[in-house]
């Protein structure tokens, strides 16, 4: 909630007129309580889920040949039947997990600085801000991932998520309750050690999701922007550790590859690729 009556206020506390994005966020924020405006993460989760995976269930549903090029395990076919079970089985655990969850963070969030009112971040804060996020979040990640092949760890807790050895849109948050809650941990790692406006705090874990719902698509679609992203993995690099599964120890990292590379984690995959290339005729 904002300590300002009305714009002029705002404008007066700022010492400048309030720009066309300060003026939208005063009218939607201004009497809305922080905590009402934390819990916004709930709906941008569930609605990320619920439309992100979209446009690949309607390429897997089409069977269109251009397209099925594109697809990294062409011999698995999703049915509709597929998709919409893993959806059910996930927004139950968003519901019965995640949401209570966030509901008892809001304090965390407090502490750690995050905040909502006047001035909002700059164009080029919030671009450093999400880069810084996702080197955390992908470091951090890594060593979580690599702790959960080990034998209990994959056993008790990950083999859920290796049960789509093909695995599509929809599968992405598809996991045990406490993985969730386990990689939660890096992905609020970042904004808790560089807090920022609670704009970008909802911008991250909304470009976060929709990363994670990309590499678990089944597509390696050569068009898609994220080609451009110096180190990204993408989807035909996380496809390779769901295709090999419990015996993977390779291609850990969440989102860049540096990680696999430095710490010898991608031999696997390397080698995978150079007898597919072998095979490929000149």
């Amino acid at each position: 909630m904002l300590p300002y009556q009305n714009l002029h206020q705002a404008e007066a506390a700022l010492g400048r007129e309030l720009t066309v994005a300060e003026k939208l966020w005063f009218n939607y924020s201004a009497n809305k309580p922080d905590y009402l405006l934390h819990y916004h993460n709930i709906l941008f989760l569930v609605l990320v889920y619920s439309t992100a995976p979209l446009p690949y269930m309607f390429i897997e549903l089409s069977r269109s040949k251009k397209i099925e090029k594109h697809k990294i395990q062409s011999k698995v076919k999703n049915s509709f039947q597929d998709m919409l079970k893993c959806y059910k089985d996930v927004m139950r655990t968003f519901i019965v997990v995640v949401g209570p969850f966030q509901l008892f963070s809001y304090p965390l969030i407090k502490l750690t600085g995050i905040r909502t009112g006047l001035p909002l971040p700059s164009g080029g804060e919030m671009f450093w801000q999400l880069i810084v996020y996702f080197l955390i979040e992908d470091y951090t990640s890594y060593w979580v991932h690599r702790l959960l092949h080990s034998n209990w760890g994959y056993e008790k807790i990950h083999h859920l998520h290796h049960e789509y050895s093909a695995p599509m849109g929809f599968a992405a948050p598809y996991a045990h309750w406490s993985e969730i809650l386990i990689l939660g941990v890096p992905a609020f790692l970042g904004p808790a050690l560089v807090p920022g406006h609670i704009t970008n705090y909802w911008l991250w874990f909304v470009l976060r999701q929709m990363e994670a719902i990309e590499i678990h698509s089944g597509y390696d679609l050569s068009w898609s922007p994220t080609k451009f992203i110096p180190f990204y993995g993408g989807a035909e690099y996380h496809d390779y550790h769901h295709y090999v599964g419990r015996r993977s120890q390779s291609n850990f990292a969440s989102v860049f590859t540096y990680c696999d590379y430095l710490y010898g984690t991608d031999k696997g995959y390397r080698s995978h690729k150079s007898i597919i290339l072998r095979k490929v005729p000149p």
